[in-house]
């Protein structure tokens, strides 16, 4: 299946708000939002999306591949969160069938791609690639040579329930974590610990864990992205 290549779309005046969408020949299975991940640092970008987006498309889905302001180039909270919330609102006018709306985010993107279940209507169903699910143990573990704080503002607690994706628990919409064993960067005690609050708050959860590392999962050659296609199938 092909398309005729991303369209970039432009949903407010800064350089990073855009997303590039790409649509297969045909009528889609559905949408995949795209989140690429970084800690919420300007040092990385959507670039990282691209290949997922293009096998996307491939397979017959559409991708809406979505760039944000991050920390240094202007975003933290709340700028990063309303440029992930108006990016995802630019395909209310794509004509696209919003039936089936995939959030599939890596590392910190899989942290706004699960934020974004809780707070984007338009969201049917979240996929977290070895996601930063708990920010108060993200915080604590100095993760991304603690991120936190600067993407936050401040050290995360119980005021950042609208924020923090283990404190939105239940979430209305399921939720698949896949997860390398050898991730060094986000631990995979961050989708186990998760997975685990949110099947005991009684939200669809589901653990898809193997062995790979932080980067494995983003890799379209690697048995994580087979396994992140199944679930993608279930779907749609």
């Amino acid at each position: 299946m092909t398309s005729s290549g991303p369209e970039t779309i432009r949903y407010g005046d800064d350089p990073n708000q855009l997303v590039e969408l790409s649509v297969p020949d045909g009528d889609p299975r559905g949408v995949v939002v795209v989140v690429h991940g970084g800690f919420w640092k300007a040092a990385y970008d959507l670039s990282l999306g691209r290949p997922l987006a293009a096998d996307l498309v491939a397979r017959g889905w559409a991708a809406l591949t979505i760039e944000y302001r991050r920390v240094g180039n202007g975003g933290g909270v709340p700028q990063t969160l309303d440029d992930v919330r108006a990016a995802i609102g630019t395909l209310d006018t794509s004509g696209l069938d919003l039936t089936r709306v995939v959030t599939l985010g890596h590392s910190a993107g899989g942290h706004l791609a699960a934020w974004a279940g809780h707070a984007v209507d338009a969201v049917t169903h979240v996929v977290s690639q070895a996601g930063v699910l708990d920010l108060v143990a993200a915080d604590r573990d100095g993760l991304g040579s603690g991120a936190v704080v600067p993407f936050l503002g401040h050290p995360a607690g119980p005021g950042d329930a609208d924020v923090d994706p283990r404190q939105h628990l239940p979430l209305d919409v399921p939720v698949w974590c896949v997860h390398g064993t050898e991730d060094d960067v986000v631990p995979v005690s961050q989708s186990r610990d998760y997975v685990a609050a949110a099947t005991d708050a009684g939200a669809q959860a589901e653990l898809v864990e193997l062995a790979g590392d932080h980067f494995d999962v983003i890799d379209t050659g690697h048995e994580a992205w087979r396994l992140t296609l199944e679930i993608l199938d279930g779907i749609g």
